[in-house]
């Protein structure tokens, strides 16, 4: 309504002299001015039934897929492109819909009701935005999916998404990617957005909008002459533009600048395109270190894919039996074992949680999730960390029958001692939840003598229940053993941290892969030194295995 009456009053702020009843001549003038007063409020009916159509039309695909969802909502926010989309619709698109709606009172007032249930709801907010998108960049990377692939919907052939992205949905993934200063993924995402812009019939973004993001990363990606290109297609759709003329004359010096440096001893040009971008390191950092960190990136990866590769020898010595020791129950009720891998060996056992103590445990775990955090090497303060994403709680003993049952199946296994154990851990993986190559134990320096770790030693073991099947991706993963553990429900993972010597052993540096489709649920007991001295006894030699 305030929209009409501003139309209403503009048509009639024209001076009067309050005398046009005295001529009839005057009078029928007023016919005229009716007709535009009409005209004005049918061009507010048109636009207000247009903006009421939209909204129509948005609700209309938000019951689809609301409708979609609810059938089976671990199943459907399992795709991670129906996750990003449900987190930029409770965002991105709910902030649009409710500039639509405060155009008039009956809109606010419902606004003001939903905000008023603001306690019962949940809502994501602008980092939630940020994490799903940078989720949806770490499963790219990590599974070399194709930016268009992903943008059809298609995960490696799993579960489609609802819908393919448009523009508009490219256009925010590429958005996010530059506020975090990645401009690897904005250049791929803001060319998938400009692609589709040019297909839309109704376009769900402005191709200006895009090209200003594209032509800037372009050049921070080192190519200046794309990135004029850029900036020139830009000023043809917006030629005011201030800050592309600023860029269009910065990228013309850097060019004829460029061209300078390159000129060789005989006045030859170098290719253009020769040029490399070198890193910057820190002064703590090393060539070496970084090395390091590539090639144990790159094996994290491949393995994460599925392209690791054991040796003939040690797949040789791979066997499978019925566990039927240390513990007289065992002998009773064998457990299902499979050796995964030698020096350092590594147990799967097969069908030793029930489905009925899974949910039990997720029942418990899920009141009491917080974000998951590491411990900083340096202060040994908890923090959340980039490099690892899921959420977890800790469960005692005594919080109920199936927790202690759980627990104590591990000693019968293990032959070890619990009394010293850690709570057993939940974790949940949300949109590519991982954690990154890391120690279970600590390393020299990592602790005090006050802390958990001082007053029962360190991490001797590690019991990895998988409580879930996870359609792609979510493996549990070892570099430098070429070896991928894949989640399977009901089957749990275990390996010693520490040589006997009590030094840690290396070679168990593991890390757990991006979901890629599906949910992963896990849950883990840390098995401490203390009260472990006559079940595993200590050996002088470093080199005991």
């Amino acid at each position: 309504m305030k929209m009409l009456w501003i139309l209403v009053f503009t048509l009639f702020a024209v001076p009067s002299m309050g005398e046009v009843f005295t001529s009839m001549t005057d009078m029928s003038r007023l016919l005229v001015t009716e007709g535009e007063m009409i005209r004005a409020v049918e061009n507010y009916i048109v636009a207000q039934e247009e903006k009421l159509m939209k909204l129509k039309r948005d609700v209309v695909e938000m019951e689809r897929i609301h409708d979609e969802a609810s059938r089976s909502p671990e199943a459907f926010l399992g795709n991670p492109i129906n996750a990003y989309l449900l987190v930029k619709r409770l965002t991105v698109d709910w902030l649009d819909l409710q500039n639509i709606m405060t155009d008039d009172s009956t809109g606010q007032a419902m606004l003001n009701n939903l905000t008023g249930m603001a306690s019962m709801l949940r809502w994501p907010d602008e980092e939630d935005l940020s994490g799903a998108a940078t989720a949806l960049m770490r499963l790219q990377d990590t599974y070399k999916l194709d930016t268009s692939q992903i943008a059809s919907g298609n995960i490696l052939g799993k579960k489609r998404a609802y819908r393919e992205l448009t523009a508009a949905d490219c256009f925010e993934l590429g958005r996010q990617s530059y506020n975090g200063g990645d401009h690897y993924h904005t250049v791929l995402w803001m060319n998938e957005a400009l692609d589709r812009q040019e297909m839309e019939g109704n376009k769900t973004v402005e191709r200006a909008d895009i090209l200003e993001y594209l032509a800037f990363s372009t050049y921070m990606q080192g190519n200046i002459r794309q990135a004029l290109k850029l900036t020139d297609e830009l000023l043809e759709e917006r030629p005011n533009h201030q800050r592309a003329q600023g860029n269009k004359v910065y990228y013309e010096e850097a060019l004829q600048q460029q061209k300078t440096q390159k000129r060789g001893e005989l006045g030859d040009f170098m290719d253009e395109d020769a040029t490399a971008v070198e890193k910057e390191y820190t002064i703590s950092e090393s060539m070496g270190e970084v090395e390091k960190w590539q090639i144990e990136r790159q094996a994290y990866e491949r393995l994460c894919r599925g392209e690791g590769k054991l040796s003939p020898e040690m797949l040789l010595k791979l066997h499978c039996f019925y566990k039927t020791g240390p513990s007289a129950y065992l002998r009773l009720s064998p457990v299902k074992t499979e050796i995964a891998h030698i020096h350092p060996t590594i147990y799967i056992f097969h069908d030793i949680l029930a489905d009925s103590e899974i949910s039990v445990i997720k029942e418990l775990a899920t009141p009491k999730f917080k974000r998951a955090t590491v411990q900083n090497y340096k202060t040994g303060e908890l923090e959340t960390a980039s490099y690892r994403i899921s959420k977890s709680s800790w469960l005692k003993a005594e919080d109920s029958k199936t927790v202690e049952k759980v627990n104590q199946r591990i000693e019968v296994i293990t032959g070890l001692n619990m009394q010293t154990a850690e709570e057993l851990q939940v974790a949940n993986y949300g949109i590519g939840g991982h954690y990154e190559p890391h120690f279970d134990y600590a390393r020299k320096g990592e602790y005090t003598v006050e802390s958990d770790l001082g007053l029962y030693g360190n991490r001797i073991a590690t019991f990895l229940y998988y409580m879930s099947d996870v359609d792609a991706g979510g493996a549990t993963v070892f570099p430098q053993l070429e070896l991928s553990l894949w989640p399977k429900k009901g089957t749990a993972a275990f390996w010693h941290n520490l040589h006997p010597s009590g030094e840690g052993d290396t070679l168990t540096r593991h890390a757990a892969c991006p979901v890629l489709v599906g949910t992963k649920w896990v849950s883990n007991k840390w098995i401490h030194e203390r009260g472990q001295e006559f079940r595993r006894p200590c050996e002088l030699d470093p080199r005991a295995l």
